[in-house]
């Protein structure tokens, strides 16, 4: 069984070189410690939604762009491990200078409830936070099960949910406040691997006039989720 630590920032467009380069240094650091796959997403098709989205989640400024990234692990204590060796690891120490603000990234440990699909080189992703309600997870991951199979017949390669289990409160931001959920809610990161943007708009516009699209009731709040597109700028 994986095990996911998902990751939203913010990134000043000017520093966009920079952070790639900070994200492929730490690659190494983070696969000595047992990282199977690490994966920046730089924001391309990020919507301003009426109560939450991407940009309000970690307060972006105008010339800032929203990076959605994540770091799969073969399992939760491998992943808990490597996050207690990296705070002496003096290769983390050195990049302490970072190309954005990090008391503005959110991230968070997420255990994958759906995984269906090939893992391999990502095109283009569409990634999704989500607030379901805790007595809701077996009805959320029977439709997200079915939606990951209509989402594979329209070009998808991938289709992820992951069930939040180590999310921190943050100072600043953090992932509850993102999609403002409730005392009962826990928070899903979701993504989908596409081979392209040009696949990924063409799978949207042909699932979206499936009707198992549309089921007439969802067991979560969505006007509260916030999705996006990203363009892969790492994938190692």
């Amino acid at each position: 069984m994986s095990y996911i630590e998902g990751f939203v920032a913010a990134v000043p467009r000017a520093n966009k070189d920079a952070y790639r380069k900070h994200a492929t240094d730490a690659v190494p650091i983070f696969k000595k410690f047992g990282a199977t796959r690490m994966v920046e997403g730089w924001g391309d098709d990020v919507p301003d939604g009426k109560i939450t989205d991407f940009k309000g989640a970690v307060k972006a400024q105008p010339d800032e762009e929203v990076i959605f990234s994540w770091i799969e692990y073969p399992d939760k204590a491998t992943r808990d491990q490597a996050n207690k060796r990296m705070m002496d690891d003096p290769a983390m120490k050195e990049m302490s200078d970072m190309p954005f603000d990090g008391k503005r990234m959110i991230f968070a440990g997420f255990d994958p409830i759906v995984d269906e699909g090939k893992k391999g080189k990502v095109g283009y992703i569409d990634g999704c936070i989500t607030p379901v309600p805790a007595d809701k997870k077996q009805a959320y991951l029977k439709s997200e099960k079915e939606r990951a199979l209509l989402l594979k017949e329209c070009g998808a390669t991938r289709v992820v949910d992951a069930w939040g289990d180590d999310v921190p409160d943050g100072k600043v931001t953090d992932y509850k406040g993102a999609v403002k959920a409730n005392a009962d809610e826990k928070i899903v990161y979701s993504w989908i691997e596409w081979p392209s943007k040009e696949v990924r708009d063409k799978g949207w516009d042909k699932a979206m006039k499936d009707p198992r699209m549309h089921p007439g009731s969802m067991p979560f709040d969505g006007k509260r989720m916030i999705y996006g597109g990203f363009a892969p700028m790492l994938d190692m």
